[in-house]
């Protein structure tokens, strides 16, 4: 395997990198300040608020980097027995971050909104308090486990990233290939 994909593998693990780090930091860092403000919820919002863009960004960046490497890897994916279920996890963990994301941000904006009107108040900015009406009540406690949700997927698919990394190693070729091999040999 001498064709070498460093742009491609660079755009899946840098896009990986910021989503999970940015979603990792606000939910410890941005979230936990704000309960310290005299406005949580507002705050919040506003941090997330100028993360979203770079947010969205990293999340097409890794997109992109992952259906290329998809593509650049069909071969080994098809052959070597492992790396297709890796590969189909990752894409199912993907569809279920991008789709935490997404709703975590309706939530965000359903929140500000509320805010922006002066309806929205809280312990946090994801404990609502007992004045907050309901809907952003209902909108923060769901926040409050998305804002976890999102790191363990997309930290989840760091780890199988790894994994595929220790798949590429020559001994793992030859060994995942052989098994692939054998058992096609074995049917047929």
């Amino acid at each position: 395997m001498s064709e070498r994909n460093t742009l491609i593998r660079s755009m899946h693990d840098v896009g990986l990198a910021a989503w999970f780090g940015g979603s990792l930091m606000g939910a410890v860092g941005l979230n936990g300040a704000a309960s310290n403000s005299q406005d949580p919820p507002r705050l919040a919002a506003d941090g997330w608020g100028r993360w979203a863009p770079v947010n969205a960004a990293a999340i097409g960046v890794h997109a992109i980097g992952g259906l290329g490497l998809i593509v650049a890897n069909r071969d080994r994916v098809a052959n070597q027995q492992g790396a297709g279920a890796n590969t189909v996890i990752k894409l199912a963990l993907t569809g279920a971050a991008m789709a935490a994301t997404a709703y975590s941000g309706m939530l965000g904006k359903r929140i500000a909104q509320e805010g922006d009107i002066g309806l929205v108040g809280g312990e946090g900015a994801t404990e609502p308090s007992p004045y907050t009406p309901d809907p952003a009540a209902d909108a923060q406690q769901k926040l409050q486990r998305l804002q976890w949700a999102i790191p363990a997927l997309t930290g989840a698919l760091v780890v199988l990233g790894a994994q595929q990394g220790e798949q590429q190693k020559p001994s793992q070729l030859a060994a995942g290939i052989g098994e692939t091999t054998r058992r096609r040999l074995m049917r047929g």
